[in-house]
């Protein structure tokens, strides 16, 4: 038996099987480090000279992970392309010699298996998975605007074939053991318990041919695999827009590989490689993933959180529904639901059957867990049981009254330590917590829409939230599987407050007469996910006509939209839920209807290019952004960052308001607004905090 150094452990079985462990020390995940290679090629050159091996199983130290891939923060070290291509170009190396072993190599997999460590599994001659829900397969890099650099562009493709390989690397989705299994990218899929065994097993038996061989007939002939790339090609451009370069540098490097062989294809991937780490789009979205790991460790308070074991959720709406269900599926709480009719209710438990049921005919969940999630949601039109709950999420309609109603309600109901968490979207916390006698207890806590798909909620406490308040609902946030960020107390809070602006500029660009869908095209090619009078559309008409009001009254003057509301109001048109506002809504399709421009007598005609449009909307956003920054409403650059991001879909590759101003410059930012400010009017001013950043030379993200 042979001990090698500590992050890579080799024994020898009597059986000839050679049990190689990865345990990174002081580590609760095997990441990958340039630090060990020495150490994997002390273990390779150990392995070579062993002729009486008849195999090798790869397999984790850790509890409930393989290898999440490689440490991100070694990119950070790298100053130039060249540095970083050779990091790409050592992972290569190192993994064409576990390849080149003359024995069967097979990775035991079990929990997150993904970047760097799916390339190293690739690099073994067969793998094997647990069916465990912890295991996962994915190379996400092109979430952080690279490409797989240790070999997977070329491995991944000749394994499971092109269509295969490039839906997986293009998105960077995880595979499930039973996908992975279907689409080939691991041999076998067997329970826990015994992936040891069958590991070993396998390596017992000659090593398998077919690895790297050409695995379908299309990607063998030269015009399928263009016809695969030509569609990939025009879904991502579709997609990117040309703003993320790694989608781009992905399919070259697979194409080129396929095209002049394994050898040419690993040197393209690693100068590719090292071209993105050096990229400001990589850089923008390696900033989001280290700041969404550090939001992970904060609690928001220095207060210990109360124990939460029962939620009670008033309103049975799409908010209420949306929020019971991350709470009882994602959380584990048992939930109640208060509405004021059964329909209310009914309306909830539907919305979380449909929510399960998807995810029981994609075989995520059996029926008996469907099943089991189901009865842990309950709901009435009384307070039954709300003596026991520990929180309260309220999520009425946003009126004042009603909720100062809800708030008396709920102290007469439930316990003296219950909190009381709001779900408004633009009514002070404050003025909700006047009617209660516990106003230690209130606090705001504002989830976007749909709330099992959006990932932000923000946490707003009032002067007089206690600390242990504040603590709870960010904890119970993070196990509903959100990113919480803190924010003040003022109207609109911060991610509405920046919305708001940008939403009546893209009106005054379309009151100046420029066509609806060149406004919205514009605003997707800078990055959003949706067009500004798309999104006015989704949300509503009816609920923009309810929050600017309040924000205008709160905030003052410069939130004065263009008074477009009450006249679409007039005519019946609230958006999407009414079947149609700016766009008409038929079934699926949706269309510009051209009878709003008459409704609004307006003449339509492109004068603006999209580029114009785009800066003239989002300037109001980041200029609102910085005042918030400047008046506390965000504790920091960093959470108005994630909060634009995950809120509202502000440009990852700009890495959120803050990060794009400093790639700007500051002082550009207050001359744009300036310009600006002449052309269409004040509330273009830029604020003082912008001002004296630029006159001092300042940054948000100082180096």
């Amino acid at each position: 038996m042979t001990e090698q150094a500590s992050a890579f452990t080799l024994t020898y079985a009597d059986n000839g099987i050679a049990w190689l462990k990865i345990d990174v020390p002081d580590e609760k995940m095997n990441t990958l480090q340039a630090a060990f290679s020495e150490q994997v090629t002390a273990v390779l050159n150990e392995l070579k000279g062993k002729n009486d091996l008849k195999g090798m199983v790869v397999y984790s130290g850790k509890p409930d992970n393989f290898i999440a891939g490689a440490d991100i923060r070694m990119l950070a070290a790298c100053t130039t392309t060249a540095e970083a291509q050779a990091l790409a170009e050592q992972g290569q190396q190192l993994f064409e010699q576990l390849e080149a072993l003359p024995f069967h190599t097979v990775a035991a997999i079990h929990g997150p298996c993904l970047g760097g460590g799916l390339e190293l599994a690739l690099a073994c001659h067969s793998r094997v998975c647990s069916d465990d829900d912890k295991t996962r397969l994915g190379l996400p890099e092109v979430q952080l605007g690279l490409l797989p650099g240790s070999g997977g562009t070329q491995r991944l493709p000749r394994l499971i074939g092109v269509a295969g390989a490039l839906d997986m690397i293009l998105t960077g989705k995880q595979l499930r053991a039973k996908k992975a299994k279907k689409l080939g990218v691991v041999d076998e899929s067997v329970p826990h318990s015994i992936l040891l065994d069958v590991a070993e097993q396998r390596a017992l038996q000659p090593k398998p041919k077919r690895h790297l061989a050409l695995k379908d007939r299309m990607m063998g002939s030269s015009l399928g695999r263009s016809v695969v790339f030509d569609q990939a090609a025009k879904q991502t451009r579709e997609k990117t827009r040309g703003n993320y370069p790694a989608a781009d540098a992905i399919l070259d490097v697979i194409k080129y590989g396929l095209q002049h062989g394994m050898k040419k294809g690993l040197e393209l991937e690693a100068k590719r490689f090292g071209e993105l780490v050096m990229s400001p789009e990589s850089a923008a979205l390696r900033s989001i993933f280290f700041a969404t790991t550090a939001m992970k460790k904060e609690t928001g308070s220095e207060a210990e959180p109360h124990q939460i074991r029962q939620v009670g959720v008033l309103g049975g709406g799409l908010m209420g529904g949306g929020i019971s269900h991350v709470t009882a599926t994602k959380a584990g709480y048992p939930v109640r639901i208060k509405d004021i009719s059964n329909d209310g209710i009914l309306n909830a438990l539907s919305y979380n059957y449909k929510l399960l049921d998807k995810k029981r005919k994609r075989r995520i969940i059996t029926k008996a867990e469907l099943q089991k999630q189901m009865l842990s949601i309950g709901g009435g039109i009384d307070y039954t049981a709300f003596d026991r709950m520990d929180v309260v999420v309220e999520a009425v309609f946003e009126d004042l009254k009603l909720k100062h109603q809800m708030v008396k309600e709920i102290e007469a109901n439930a316990k003296p330590a219950t909190i009381f968490a709001t779900n408004t979207s633009s009514l002070p916390i404050h003025q909700i917590a006047e009617a209660a006698e516990r106003p230690q207890n209130v606090v705001g806590l504002h989830y976007f829409s749909p709330v099992e798909k959006m990932p932000l909620v923000e946490v707003i406490p009032h002067e007089g939230t206690s600390q242990e308040t504040i603590a709870t609902v960010v904890a119970l946030a993070k196990k509903q599987g959100k990113t919480p960020i803190v924010v003040g107390d003022t109207a609109g809070f911060y991610v509405n407050r920046i919305l708001a602006p940008y939403m009546n500029e893209a009106a005054n660009v379309l009151l100046s007469g420029e066509p609806i869908e060149h406004i919205d095209t514009a605003l997707l090619d800078f990055g959003f996910p949706v067009g500004p009078i798309t999104l006015l559309d989704e949300v509503g008409v009816d609920i923009g006509a309810k929050i600017m009001p309040i924000l205008v009254s709160e905030l003052g003057e410069r939130f004065q939209g263009p008074d477009v509301f009450d006249t679409l109001l007039n005519d019946g048109r609230k958006g999407r839920k009414s079947g149609k506002g700016f766009y008409l809504y038929d079934s699926k399709k949706k269309a510009v209807d051209k009878s709003v421009y008459k409704l609004l007598g307006l003449d339509p005609e492109q004068k603006a290019d999209g580029q114009t449009i785009a800066m003239r909307c989002t300037l109001m956003m980041l200029n609102e952004a910085a005042r918030c920054l400047d008046e506390g409403v965000v504790r920091s650059a960093r959470d108005g960052d994630i909060g634009a991001i995950f809120g509202i879909g502000f440009p990852p590759f700009l890495g959120g308001p803050f990060r794009y101003m400093d790639q700007l410059g500051i002082d550009r930012v207050v001359e744009m607004l300036n310009e600006h400010a002449n052309k269409y009017g004040e509330r273009f001013k830029p604020c003082d905090k912008l001002v004296a950043m630029a006159q001092e030379g300042q940054v948000f993200y100082p180096a």
